[in-house]
């Protein structure tokens, strides 16, 4: 398949790693040469420098035959142009654009984007996308990750051991046996720094990152086990009253369940822009590392404090100082992915990072059949990928342990019809089945090679 990525940024270079791993033909455009240049060099991709909404930018980037573009450069007003020009001048099928603009995205004017207008097919907001895994970080506050699968019917998390862990020290083969009826996996094991995919001895130590692949009905079991409790989140104080935070803020307040939230907001002018949208919202003007301003918002009572300004330090800092007075939840909004290292020694509980899920966003919307969902782990290091197995996969008709997977991949669950269950090594991988398949990136290819994914992949 033929793709035009626009934007050689974070997530643009992101994409073009996934989509040129699986032998696609994709070339990627952006007016910095240098971008494009890296992006050439270290990727099996074609590089055009320009403009990418100019027509004879996109010509030469070989629109006239393109089946998919990927309009995502750091301006709305170029995603929609380019998406335009691509399908009026060049007649380009697939179109998706990243917008922030939250007047693009008003639901009043999705008409926009019909055929007729504007035609884009997807339409990717990255605040949206944050927005949504902001909030789920709040309704688990046990986990420092998580991400559904399996129309949420399974479920990725991810959880700092302590030293009180009642499973420390057990090889995670005993833990099977122990726990034989549970449908969780142990799919990777951050320590030190390293992530690993464990095989069958490992054992588990306290300060250990572990992330299990769950059947969500076990989710509540899987977290007593590794010695976790989910508390209901009733006082939340929510730093940045941007895009972000106004949808955070506008999602508790349409919730189920009551949730007493404050949002603390440094410009006089969007705090009381935020003021007149939000309704039951307690709206503070004043600077997020204001310890004053903490206190009045009382933060000592607070349940958990989400921190998501437009600066990364800002938000690291917050949130230490939010845990120093003893919150027991913090949540960052972390752009720079280097900076995730700061979060242990600054006791920060979980951080989300908007490229991350922007590209697992895009490519969940770019993929049909055999891989359904792609969600990326840490700065690219690892994916959790959800392919469907056909009857021309090299998988179907194995037992799992006959198959020959990678060293750095392991599946973390199957869905044999509408149940989801624990792999074991006696499992029949059959045709129709779903698996969530926990990979190393350096063994992406390997996986997806598994699934054929690379013919007739559209």
């Amino acid at each position: 398949m033929k793709v035009i990525i626009c934007g050689a940024g974070q997530v643009g270079w992101q994409i073009a790693r996934h989509l040129s791993s699986e032998r696609n033909d994709v070339t990627i455009v952006d007016n910095n040469a240098e971008l494009v240049a890296r992006a050439s060099d270290t990727l099996d991709v074609t590089g055009i420098a320009g403009n990418a909404s100019y027509p004879d930018i996109l010509a030469r980037a070989g629109a006239a035959d393109a089946d998919m573009i990927i309009a995502a450069t750091y301006s709305d007003e170029v995603n929609m142009v380019t998406c335009q020009v691509a399908h009026s001048v060049f007649k380009i099928p697939r179109k998706i654009a990243r917008l922030r603009g939250r007047s693009y995205l008003d639901v009043i004017y999705s008409d926009l984007y019909q055929r007729d207008h504007m035609p884009i097919d997807v339409v990717i907001s990255p605040e949206q996308e944050v927005a949504v895994q902001a909030l789920r970080q709040l309704r688990s506050p046990a986990t420092f990750d998580s991400e559904p699968f399996m129309d949420g019917q399974a479920e990725l998390i991810g959880l700092v051991l302590d030293e009180d862990c009642n499973v420390l020290n057990t090889p995670l083969r005993q833990l099977s046996e122990l726990f034989s009826t549970l449908r969780s996996t142990v799919v990777a094991i951050r320590r030190g720094g390293e992530l690993i995919v464990p095989d069958r001895q490992e054992q588990l130590f306290a300060g250990d990152q572990v992330y299990i692949c769950t059947n969500t009905e076990d989710k509540a079991r899987c977290l007593e086990i590794f010695g976790k409790t989910n508390k209901e989140q009733e006082r939340v104080i929510i730093i940045g009253g941007g895009n972000v935070g106004l949808i955070v803020a506008k999602s508790l307040e349409e919730g189920e369940k009551r949730v007493h939230a404050k949002v603390i907001e440094a410009s006089r002018e969007c705090a009381e822009r935020i003021a007149d949208q939000l309704e039951r919202t307690i709206v503070l003007h004043g600077d997020g590392l204001d310890m004053e301003l903490l206190e009045e918002a009382n933060i000592t009572k607070a349940d958990a404090v989400l921190a998501v300004t437009d600066d990364d330090k800002t938000n690291l800092l917050a949130s230490a100082r939010a845990k120093a007075v003893g919150c027991p939840m913090v949540v960052a909004l972390i752009n720079d992915p280097t900076l995730t290292t700061l979060m242990e020694p600054l006791s920060i509980d979980a951080s989300v990072n908007p490229r991350a899920t922007t590209v697992s966003s895009i490519l969940r919307h770019i993929r049909h059949g055999r891989v359904r969902a792609v969600y990326s782990i840490g700065d690219a290091e690892a994916e959790v990928i959800e392919a469907q197995v056909m009857s021309s996969s090299p998988l179907a008709g194995l037992l799992i342990r006959d198959v020959e997977w990678p060293d750095g991949s392991i599946i973390g669950a199957i869905q044999k019809g509408d149940k989801v269950m624990r792999p074991t090594g006696n499992t029949k991988i059959e045709e129709g089945d779903v698996v969530i398949i926990f990979t190393l990136a350096d063994d992406v290819p390997e996986v997806e090679r598994l699934f054929q994914v690379s013919i007739d992949f559209f």
